[in-house]
């Protein structure tokens, strides 16, 4: 189908200038209650952001493969992030989903019950966001921290139960030059930004707190208690119509997960409505119970 080069782009433009806005209003906020208006209608437009970085990573912000790379960029340095290590941990994701190395959700035999609910919990609070950009720091300054055995040995069960041992490999896998080029360029994007619009540090946090929450729930809710199936461990959520146009149908995600090569605009041809169709809000809240103990097959 043909890539939406033209919306993308303007998407893009408006996306960025609304969240850029945001920033300035949060950190020049006369009240606390304008400073959380402000937080919350960012988690909105950068999670657009981040959709757009999405449809970069597969290829779809624009067809030239050269610019669909580099606006993918301008979309990565609002994480921030690097492109080219979004494009192999998410390619990573499409591999593994609803493999044991991806069932956050619930808890094995042999699985390290407690370090397994704080990682749950971690998704829900939006802690995962700031384990990425930890771990973004790490290998920008201390890679060799990346290599700690309990991380990365095949026989470690936190490896494997928390999908670090699969993650960190992408490391060993991207260009290294580029990757950290696009980190530092996104990492200095921020500070242009904080220098250039004198935010404030409390504004700056709350509002990207706002979008990790958002971003972090989104992330799993869409594969939460889904069929233990790579392709068919998705969920084609219901949600309101602004959140699904902000999100760019981010939520029809079993059907991105069946045809990844399908622009966002078109995904909702995909949705089967003869398939559950939970609501977000309804599964989110469901996760707040906790990970479950893995169903066992019927004999």
């Amino acid at each position: 189908m043909r890539i939406p080069a033209t919306l993308n782009m303007l998407l893009l433009c408006a996306a960025g200038v609304a969240s850029t806005a945001f920033l300035v209003v949060a950190s020049h906020a006369a009240s606390m209650w304008v400073m959380l208006a402000a937080a919350l209608a960012f988690s909105f437009t950068a999670n657009t952001l981040f959709s757009l970085m999405h449809e970069s990573v597969h290829g779809l912000l624009l067809p030239d493969p050269r610019w669909n790379r580099w606006l993918g960029r301008i979309a990565a340095a609002f994480f921030p992030t690097s492109l080219t290590l979004q494009k192999a941990f998410h390619l990573t994701h499409h591999r593994n989903n609803r493999s044991p190395q991806e069932r956050f959700d619930y808890i094995e035999p042999g699985d390290i019950a407690w370090a397994k609910r704080i990682q749950w919990y971690g998704i829900l609070t939006g802690m995962y966001w700031v384990v990425t950009q930890l771990g973004l720091l790490v290998y920008l300054v201390a890679p060799v921290f990346l290599r700690i055995p309990i991380l990365r040995r095949a026989t470690s069960r936190f490896a494997r139960q928390s999908s670090s041992g699969a993650y960190l490999e992408v490391f060993d896998q991207v260009d290294g030059r580029v990757a950290r080029a696009e980190l530092l360029a996104s990492f200095a994007f921020q500070v242009l930004l904080f220098l250039a619009l004198d935010l404030s540090l409390a504004g700056w946090a709350v509002c990207y707190a706002a979008f990790a929450v958002h971003w972090s729930g989104l992330q799993y809710a869409d594969h939460a208690f889904s069929p233990l199936n790579a392709q068919d461990g998705a969920w084609n959520l219901r949600a309101n119509v602004i959140s699904r146009s902000l999100f760019l149908n981010y939520h029809h995600h079993l059907a991105h997960h069946r045809h990844p090569n399908t622009p966002w605009l078109y995904l909702g041809r995909y949705v089967d409505p003869a398939e559950p169709q939970p609501s977000f809000l309804g599964i989110w809240l469901r996760m707040w119970r906790g990970p479950r103990r893995l169903p066992m097959p019927p004999a």
